[in-house]
C-alpha cells in the first residue's frame, strides 16, 4: 500500500486527546486513529524500509508503571529506525510532524566516547562541520548537557560547546496544514533522514552501540 497521506482530522484527534487523555475519548476517537493515524503511518513505514531499514512503529499506549504521569496515551504516533548508536524518528501530532535523529538516550560508556570523539582533533571537525550544515539548513541540534566541560578538557577548548553533550540529536518541526493530508509529505520524511546521515553515521562511527547493561533511566548519560 502507497502511503496516502494521513487523515483530514489526525490534528483535531491530537488536539482532543491532549485535552481529554482518556479511554472514553480514545474509544470514541478509535475508527480515526485506526483510518487516518495508524493504516498511513504502517503505509509510510512500508515506503521507507527500502531506502533505511526496519521501521519499528511505536504503540499508542504509555507505558505508565514508572511515571508520575497516569495518561494512558501517546499524544503522537512515532516512528523510528534503529542505528548502532542511535537512529532515525518521524512522529505526528497535534502539531504537525517532527523528524529527528541521532543519539537521544545514552548510556555512560556512550556519552565518554561521544565527548572523546568529539575533542579530537581528527574525529572533531567532521562532527562540527555536520552540526554547522544541520543548523544552517534549519534543524535545531543539541542534547542533554553537563554543567561544565568535563577533565581533561576545559572551555578553551575549540569545539567545548560539543564537549558539554552528553547526548546529541537534530530535529525539525513542520507546522499542520493540509499537507500532511498528501503522499508527498513522506517527502519531509525521507530528506529529513537523509539529511541527518551524516550526523547519524558520525554517531554510529565514533560513539557505537554500549557495551554496558541497560542502566535505570535515572542513570544515564553522565
Amino acid at each position: 500500500m502507497a502511503f496516502p497521506g494521513f487523515g483530514p482530522d489526525v490534528v483535531a484527534f491530537y488536539d482532543g486527546l491532549e485535552a481529554a487523555n482518556s479511554r472514553d475519548y480514545w474509544t470514541a476517537h478509535r475508527a480515526v486513529f485506526d483510518g487516518q493515524v495508524s493504516a498511513p503511518m504502517r503505509a509510510l513505514a512500508e515506503q521507507l524500509e527500502p531506502e533505511f531499514g526496519p521501521v519499528k512503529l511505536f504503540r499508542p499506549n504509555r507505558d505508565v508503571r514508572f511515571s508520575r504521569d497516569k495518561s494512558p496515551y501517546k499524544t503522537e504516533a512515532g516512528m523510528t529506525v534503529g542505528t548502532a548508536a542511535g537512529g532515525l524518528y518521524a512522529a505526528v501530532s497535534a502539531d504537525g510532524l517532527f523528524v529527528a535523529g541521532g543519539l537521544w538516550q545514552a548510556q555512560t560508556d556512550q556519552a565518554r566516547r561521544l565527548r572523546a570523539a568529539a575533542a579530537d582533533d581528527r574525529t572533531g571537525p567532521p562532527l562540527t562541520r555536520a552540526v554547522a550544515e544541520l543548523r544552517a539548513a534549519g534543524w535545531e541540534v543539541d542534547g542533554q548537557r553537563l554543567v561544565r566541560v568535563p577533565k581533561p578538557w576545559d572551555d578553551t577548548h575549540p569545539r567545548a560547546d560539543l564537549l558539554h553533550l552528553k547526548t546529541l540529536t537534530g530535529g525539525r518541526r513542520h507546522a499542520p496544514g493540509a499537507w500532511l493530508q498528501h503522499p508527498a509529505a513522506a517527502d519531509h520524511v525521507v530528506d529529513g533522514w537523509r539529511e541527518l546521515a551524516a550526523l547519524v553515521h558520525w554517531l554510529d562511527r565514533h560513539v557505537g552501540p554500549s557495551d554496558r547493561p541497560r542502566q535505570a533511566a535515572g542513570n544515564r548519560a553522565r
